[in-house]
């Protein structure tokens, strides 16, 4: 069996969005006829550039090869043009076909993924969700908005969810690490405190931000919120400070998370050795694949420390996480995002009850993926899949911040 051919279909999710701009998805054939699914997670160039780069590791490291080479293949990418060191676009192109090598592998032998990469250690995964706007909010003021945001924690815990995740803090840009202004503080304890009194003991909070602050500033921030006891503190720094974020970790008492900007275990090996964090979020699209996150996953039981894989993207690659998580003793919990669209785009196959994943029991990824419905929707804008803003913290008149890709209206 040879990996024969290559199809990339860029979707994008129809309003509000939830997910990003769009959704890099591969198809690869073989000449045996098997169809396996991946999807590649936030490229930092553009969508048509992605594609060439797909393409181009595609052609020159996987087309007529074995599939089961997963090793192989891996090697040749991260190795290639005299690097051997982490890259960001190649290991996500390489990311998204290596999900669909094991999509194919699965179907190939009749078995769920994670049958072929150490069997089911789970029988259902926790499941975590953002707060997202109820159909009654006003779609603008819920950001910056306790109320709403205690309401919409109710109606996940209603839903079975355990764990909810919010970011009130304020703008990430390009500019890097700021000093959280005094009123993104206070707004960040009144969600705090309002979610915590909404739910009680039956939900973890879940405090995110974006690597947006200095050292010193996510020291300040997370003792403010702590009474509250989040469960993590989400990426309070950029991610390329590793020491730094360490010292956040030892000066705040809520456990911090990264990993979703990271790719290959190169990369989280320094995190796990220095304290930085007490959990991993690797994004499968872009952190190497299913392998690579599992030898993260393996290295963290090492350091005591646990997975939480992370999920701004499309149906696809959680279903590669569900399956990641299903093989592994140290997860914690999977991000999980439920629009109709993703669910219609894997037709139901996977779905989130009462808070919890079931294991799937269909071969390969366990998902149907509707090619007709990717391809109805194109991305046709020029937008990243994310992308930083330019201004920098307003310490006069707030922030109100909806995330790298804010909301399409309707």
């Amino acid at each position: 069996m040879k990996l024969q051919d290559l199809e990339v279909i860029v979707t994008a999710p129809p309003a509000p969005g939830w997910g990003g701009r769009y959704w890099i998805l591969v198809k690869l054939t073989t000449d045996t006829g098997i169809v396996g699914w991946g999807e590649c997670y936030a490229a930092s160039v553009g969508p048509q550039a992605m594609r060439a780069v797909i393409e181009d590791v595609f052609a020159r490291h996987m087309q007529g090869e074995n599939p089961e080479n997963i090793e192989l293949m891996y090697r040749r990418a991260y190795s290639s043009g005299f690097t051997q060191r982490p890259d960001p676009t190649v290991m996500g192109a390489f990311s998204g076909l290596e999900i669909a090598c094991w999509d194919i592998l699965g179907k190939d032998r009749d078995r769920p993924v994670y049958a072929l990469i150490g069997g089911r250690m789970n029988e259902r995964v926790r499941g975590y969700t953002y707060l997202y706007p109820l159909p009654h909010h006003d779609m603008t003021a819920f950001w910056t908005s306790p109320e709403m945001a205690a309401e919409s924690a109710l109606d996940c815990v209603a839903r079975g969810y355990t764990a909810i995740k919010f970011d009130p803090a304020g703008p990430y840009t390009m500019r890097g690490g700021h000093m959280p202004a005094m009123t993104d503080i206070s707004q960040s304890v009144a969600f705090c405190k309002a979610i915590r009194a909404a739910v009680g003991d039956k939900a973890d909070l879940l405090f995110g931000t974006h690597g947006q602050f200095t050292t010193a500033g996510a020291i300040r921030l997370g003792n403010a919120i702590a009474p509250y006891s989040p469960l993590w503190y989400e990426e309070p720094i950029p991610p390329d400070a590793v020491e730094q974020m360490a010292a956040v970790a030892r000066a705040v008492p809520i456990p911090v998370a990264t990993g979703e900007r990271l790719t290959t275990k190169a990369e989280f090996a320094p995190v796990l050795r220095s304290g930085a964090a007490a959990i991993l979020q690797p994004a499968l699209g872009r952190v190497g694949g299913i392998w690579e996150a599992k030898k993260i996953a393996a290295m963290a039981e090492v350091y005591n420390a646990q997975i939480a894989p992370h999920l701004y993207a499309g149906p696809v690659e959680w279903a590669a996480n569900i399956h990641l998580a299903t093989s592994i003793p140290n997860i914690l919990m999977c991000e999980c995002i439920e629009t109709p669209f993703h669910d219609q785009l894997i037709k139901s196959t996977i779905k989130v009850e009462d808070g919890f994943i079931t294991a799937p029991t269909a071969a390969g990824l366990g998902i149907e993926v509707d090619e007709a419905l990717a391809r109805a929707h194109p991305y046709t804008g020029n937008g990243l899949h994310l992308e930083m803003q330019s201004a920098p913290c307003d310490y006069v008149n707030g922030n109100a911040f909806e995330g790298g890709a804010p909301s399409v209206k309707s």
